[in-house]
Parts: structure tokens; C-alpha cells; sequence
């Protein structure tokens, strides 16, 4: 799948078949997120691979807005620095593992609860590191309108030069 084409195409997936993710997938999900760019190459990153399926039924059980990693064979937790660095590197690793997984029929999405003391301690996260997001993965449990998505025309939220003048690319 071309890049854009994964961009165009991919969409949140909150069910999931209950079928594990080869170990080749999961390396490649890990190695997008490991080749992404960060701030002064500093790699402040690290992710929690989570495939136990007691582990994932905890976690879902605990993030307030994502009870369905239960379900998922598979959530990747991104742990960053608790700093406006550690929040856009963790964003861009996380966008390019959901990208990587997209391309190989994966789908996921964002789960912003997991920074909790008792999510910190089920995975061993260090008290002084944050978890920016767990993503929950696993093949679609249903079909997914692949590139239908309402969004902003491009004319509404793209500006030329200086804000409110309107681009016309």
C-alpha cells in the first residue's frame, strides 16, 4: 500500500478478530515507530508490547475510554517524558506504527487513559515516565469503509501565507 493511500484510507477499528498478529507484523508496527523522526534524534520513546491476553483484558478494564484493548490481540503502549517533546516524538511514533499496521490490514486506535498509576504499575512504567497513549491492534472484526471519512474540506483549514487567506493548491 502507498503511503498516501494508507492516510487516505485508514480509520479507527475498535473491534477486532479474535487472531493473532504474526511476529513479522508486530516487528514491522515496532520498527515504523523505532524509524521515526524526533526532536535533536533524541529517541526519548519506548513501547510496551502487550500480547497476554490476562494483561490485555486488565487494560481494558482499566482505561476509561478503551475497553475494547480487551478484545485486541495485541496494544503497544508509547511511554515518553512528560514534556511538550516527549507528547509530538510519541505522536509521530504512534501515527507511523498505526500506518505501518494500516498497510498490512491491521487496524488500531488511540487510547488517551492509560496514564494511571495502577496502568503504570500492570506494565512496570516508570513513575517518572508518562504513557502518552495505548494503541489497541488486531485485524478488523468487520468490514471497514476504507477511505470514507468526514473531514474539512481542504479550503477550510488551509491557509496561504497568513491565516484566513485562502489556499488554492
Amino acid at each position: 500500500m502507498q503511503v498516501f493511500d494508507a492516510i487516505r484510507t485508514m480509520l479507527a477499528v475498535r473491534e477486532y478478530q479474535d487472531r493473532p498478529i504474526p511476529d513479522g507484523v508486530v516487528a514491522r508496527i515496532l520498527e515504523a515507530a523505532r524509524l521515526t523522526g524526533s526532536a535533536r534524534n533524541r529517541q526519548g520513546w519506548d513501547f510496551v508490547v502487550v500480547r497476554d491476553r490476562a494483561t490485555l483484558r486488565q487494560l481494558g478494564a482499566l482505561a476509561s475510554t478503551g475497553k475494547y484493548i480487551a478484545d485486541a490481540p495485541l496494544a503497544i503502549a508509547v511511554v515518553v517524558p512528560e514534556n511538550t517533546t516527549g507528547y509530538m516524538d510519541g505522536s509521530r511514533a504512534a501515527q507511523d506504527m498505526m500506518l505501518a499496521a494500516w498497510a498490512e490490514g491491521v487496524g488500531s486506535n488511540v487510547v488517551t487513559s492509560g496514564n494511571t498509576p495502577e496502568i503504570k504499575e500492570l506494565l512496570g512504567v516508570p513513575r517518572e515516565r508518562m504513557i502518552l497513549m495505548l494503541i489497541p491492534f488486531g485485524y478488523p472484526a468487520g468490514k471497514v469503509g476504507a477511505g470514507r471519512k468526514n473531514r474539512k474540506r481542504l479550503d477550510e483549514i488551509a491557509h496561504a501565507e497568513r491565516f484566513g487567506q485562502p489556499f488554492g493548491g
